[in-house]
């Protein structure tokens, strides 16, 4: 006979204390408070700290808030199954993020919320929860409520929630005082915070969110730098067998530091910056997890500094990432890592070509062109070949001032190709209409002729017929120069 099981509860001040040691930072602990902010349907998210009398951390958002049974539920551990389905916008994962992420902080964790009139109040503290021996969670009365801390921002709105840290004992740790302690640490929550949310601070395929600490609006850091870099494919879609959700991928590469401000070199870290930002970005419903690791696929080394890769997955595929309780690590299934491994491959390559190309010219045929390519470092540009004949031989009738004139026209004209629209038509089903070849035909014979009187008068037309087989757009209309050199030998 089968004997009763044991209802084996958890020992709550050594399980609490316990967990306090997962290994969340500042930055990641904050972060994950955001998460339920950004779940909650927030748009604006205040952090407020003080590291005076009664020191503090307090996190308010304008989100959906919470009833006395919602906010009791959130204060359990283990609040949400990480198999269940969750909503499509929801970041979190375990049940756990608020209590473990709030508690490695502090010893005093307050969560107060609102909807319309109503407000309600719990607390886990851990030395009542040592004293009680229990699970005890506190239910605040309106008094208690009306004595926390920036509680008037909260009260000020119609809904949201407030996170309250008090007793930052190891915001302490290791520094002399709390308040230098404190400073440092929020500078680098703000930094964090900055990348890992850049894509909800600058609206990128979702709703556009503020955030501020201590009144300072953060601001989006892309680490893909999405205004000069190169994007290199577009985006391809892994399917996942049996799934119907599939993995975005979207390679970028970094312009080289050659081509970057001051401001903005300093801004990426500079060059060691560059070296370690290198590698995958793996977003969770555009929420970056981890980033700056190639996932052993390829070496991270000098040449591959400017590659990076955007990976974007669902949170219903969140059991085939080997995601963490801290939302800080993502491995990838062995599917989708396939495909990464081939798709590094030519990143890396793209990114050593940007880092170590001399200028060159990259049509080396034999044929004057009107038009040259040239590869930088940076990139390609297409540049008008300043000695060309026609050009040589147009110069030759002006003046310095005119000549100076003209080059700064040519180069003008050069520097204003319309590049997007071209490569916009290029890719449509529209047809791109030239000038009628007789137009075109005139115009070379025109030019022709310049040529061919001045050579004539040189004594090395021979030599200038020959060219002509060779020269844009001449080549094309050998037949019409002829005719041309025959007039010029008969009238001069």
């Amino acid at each position: 006979m089968k004997l009763e099981d044991i209802n084996c509860q958890p020992y709550a001040p050594v399980l609490m204390e316990s967990t306090r040691a997962i290994g969340y930072s500042i930055e990641s602990a904050v972060a994950d408070i955001l998460d339920n902010s950004v779940a909650a349907k927030a748009r604006n998210i205040s952090i407020s700290y003080n590291c005076h009398t009664n020191p503090y951390v307090a996190i308010i958002d304008d989100g959906e808030g919470m009833d006395g049974d919602k906010i009791t539920e959130s204060m359990r551990y283990g609040s949400a199954s990480p198999t269940e389905e969750r909503d499509p916008d929801d970041l979190g994962r375990y049940g756990l993020g608020l209590k473990t992420a709030s508690l490695s902080q502090c010893r005093s964790l307050t969560v107060i919320s609102k909807q319309g009139e109503k407000i309600e109040g719990r607390r886990w503290d851990l030395d009542h929860i040592k004293f009680t021996q229990k699970w005890s969670l506190e239910q605040l009365d309106e008094k208690e409520i009306s004595e926390q801390m920036e509680i008037d921002k909260l009260l000020g709105q119609e809904s949201g929630t407030m996170v309250l840290w008090t007793r930052l004992d190891k915001i302490k740790t290791g520094s002399l005082t709390l308040e230098k302690s404190i400073e440092e640490k929020m500078e680098s929550v703000q930094r964090h915070l900055e990348l890992v949310f850049h894509r909800y601070l600058s609206g990128d395929g979702v709703s556009k969110i503020q955030i501020s600490i201590n009144g300072n609006r953060l601001i989006a850091f892309d680490p893909f730098f999405v205004t000069k870099s190169t994007v290199v494919m577009d985006d391809e879609k892994i399917e996942i067998p049996g799934r119907k959700e599939k993995v975005i991928i979207r390679p970028f590469v970094l312009p080289h530091p050659s081509n970057m401000s001051k401001e903005e070199l300093e801004k990426y870290g500079g060059k060691e910056g560059l070296r370690n930002l290198q590698g995958f970005y793996i977003y969770r419903n555009k929420r970056l997890l981890t980033w700056g690791t190639w996932f052993k696929l390829i070496r991270m080394d000098e040449f591959s500094k400017l590659a990076r890769v955007r990976v974007d997955i669902p949170n219903s595929l969140d059991d085939l990432w080997t995601l963490d309780v801290k939302k800080s690590t993502a491995y990838p299934p062995e599917i989708v890592k396939t495909r990464l491994k081939q798709i590094v491959g030519t990143m890396s390559n793209g990114s050593k070509r940007t880092w170590t190309f001399r200028q060159r010219k990259e049509m080396e045929d034999n044929i004057i062109h009107v038009w040259d390519k040239v590869e930088t470092r940076e990139g390609i540009k297409y540049v008008v070949n300043m000695e060309h004949p026609a050009l040589t031989a147009l110069r030759g009738k002006l003046d310095d001032d005119s000549q100076r004139l003209l080059e700064q026209y040519l180069k003008t004209v050069q520097n204003n190709l319309p590049f997007n629209n071209l490569h916009h038509d290029l890719q449509s089903d529209v047809k791109i209409l030239q000038d009628k070849e007789s137009d075109e035909s005139k115009r070379v014979k025109m030019m022709a002729k310049q040529i061919i009187r001045q050579a004539v008068a040189d004594d090395h037309i021979e030599m200038t017929m020959k060219n002509f087989e060779k020269i844009e757009p001449f080549m094309y209309y050998m037949g019409e120069i002829q005719k041309v050199y025959a007039e010029v030998k008969i009238n001069g």
